[in-house]
Order: C-alpha cells, then structure tokens, then sequence
C-alpha cells in the first residue's frame, strides 16, 4: 500500500492508526501537535514521529488526518509547516475529522493542482468504536480515491460508504449527529420519567428495549446514566461543535432543525454547569438539576 502517515493521535485517531499497524501490519509515520503522544504512539506501536505534518507525509502514499475542527484541520494542511507543502502527487488524503462541508470542498480544491486526491471521512461510533476497530465511516471524494484508501480504512471500520463529491462526507455525519443528539434527549427524558415515577429501571429498559423504542444510545448508555456517570462517550465540548456545524449548513441550505437548535443551546448550559468533558448522556443530569416545577426554556440558551 505504500508508505502511511497519519496526522492527529487524539483518543479517536490514536487507536485507528494503531489498528494499522495491528491489524494491517503497516509501518506508520506520525505526527501530533503534542510531541509526548507521538513518542507514546510509536512506543506501543512502532513507526517514526514527524516533527511537522509537512515532514510526515513527504513521500507518503497515503495521509491520514484527525484533528479537532476546521481551524485545526487548515492549520495542518495548508499552513506554513502543513501536510499539503510537501504532499506528493498521486497520494490519497484522508481526513477523519468531524468538520464542515466547506473546509472539505476547500481542501478537495486545493490538493487538486497538487495532483494528490482528497476524501473527507467523519467517523461515527465513539472512543469505544475506535477502540475496537468497528466505526462506521461515511466518505466524499472520487471512486478512485476511494478505491485506493478502502482498504486501509477497513482496518479500523465495518461500514464505510462513498457518499457524494467531496463534503457529502461531513454532510452526512452531520446527519448523523442530528439523529443522535435528538435520540440522547429523548432517552435522558424517558428516563428521567421513570425516576419520577418509581418505576424499576432496568425492567423497563429490559422491556422496552425489544420494541420501537430501540436504539444503540439506550443499549449502551442507559445504565451509565441512571448511575449519573458522564465518561462514557462523546465530549459535550464537541457535540456542541458538532452541532454548531450541522445550524450553520441548515442556514445556508434552507433546513428547519429546531430540536437540534434547541439540544445546542441545552448542551452549553451543560458546559456552564462544568460538564464540557462529560460525555453527551449528560442531558440527564440537567433535567434531574431542575428545580421541582421549574420549566426549562426551549430556545437557545446564551453563550
């Protein structure tokens, strides 16, 4: 497959470079904005550390990315010491970062009078799902692109999909978290209820849970957030950049995502209580910090 590397050890990019080498059996070229985990990386797995993205995927075949927003993502690339000065034409460049459709269409176009491919590639399924190897990936970018990367990308995936040109990658992941922050809500809700009412929670889980109320966030996080334990998951921090992204596209393309609008401003409210780690389950704890009669207010809360 050629020579890899891979910009961004983070707790998802980490262990999905690492199934690479374990699973893939390739040698991996590193680089991380924090040098210690670059050095901890290669440790554990083997490979080099790259002082510059720019020096990491000099010659590279493949270039891997997973940083935090678009700020991060054009910093690496196209900035001073970024992977696209020295990206070599012909390579493939994938980018794992949940950012928006523009910085994605932006840096399809830049690499392309560079003679090197771009496919934008988000990732669902958590830290646990990196973990594993089992995250669900939906890509944008040319077939032969994609073509190429597949089987690199599987060694950390069991769904990968070839959505549209570039940005329908990260058009779709924004999908994604719109479905999923709704379905938080609604649990965190339902079982918040069930407190109310004294119910036995792990029956009505037990029971509910085989019929149409069925979803993965109630398998995985119902336990976890009737014992008030928020490390489980995805960051607030992030959810509410994720989210942030998903108002700023339905403005521009016309969607009505008043839930989604409504979750963002819920989730700063989190941050304000000191829950910006907390995982995403922790919509929970606001309502249980309600006060007995108190109506919480449905539009977006202030920064």
């Amino acid at each position: 497959m050629g020579k890899i590397a891979w910009i961004g050890l983070g707790v998802m990019g980490a262990p999905m470079a690492g199934h690479l080498v374990t699973k893939g059996g390739f040698e991996v070229t590193v680089f991380n904005r924090t040098r210690s985990k670059a050095d901890e990386w290669v440790a554990r797995y083997g490979g080099l550390v790259a002082d510059t993205p720019k020096a990491a995927a000099q010659d590279a075949d493949f270039v891997f990315c997973c940083v935090g927003n678009d700020d991060d993502l054009r910093a690496v690339t196209t900035g001073a010491d970024g992977a696209f000065q020295s990206i070599k034409h012909g390579a493939v460049f994938v980018d794992h970062t949940t950012a928006s459709a523009d910085v994605a269409r932006e840096l399809d176009q830049a690499l392309l009078s560079r003679g090197a491919g771009f496919l934008d590639a988000p990732v669902s399924g958590g830290q646990v799902g990196a973990e594993q190897g089992v995250l669900t990936v939906m890509v944008g970018g040319k077939q032969g692109d994609f073509d190429r990367a597949l089987p690199l990308i599987k060694q950390f995936s069991r769904k990968i999909s070839l959505m549209g040109p570039a940005g329908a990658g990260q058009l779709t992941k924004m999908v994604n978290q719109i479905c999923v922050a709704g379905l938080v809500q609604a649990l965190a809700e339902g079982l918040h209820f069930a407190e109310k009412a004294k119910l036995d929670i792990p029956l009505v889980i037990e029971t509910i849970s085989k019929g149409a109320a069925q979803s993965w966030q109630m398998e995985n996080r119902w336990e976890t957030m009737k014992d008030g334990e928020f490390d489980f998951g995805f960051a607030v921090d992030w959810m509410r950049k994720d989210l942030n992204i998903c108002l700023d596209e339905a403005t521009r393309n016309g969607a009505a995502l008043p839930i989604t609008s409504t979750l963002e401003g819920w989730y700063a409210e989190i941050q304000d209580m000191g829950g910006g780690r907390w995982d995403t389950s922790s919509l929970i704890e606001r309502l249980r910090q309600q006060a007995p009669g108190q109506s919480f207010d449905t539009g977006n809360a202030p920064d």
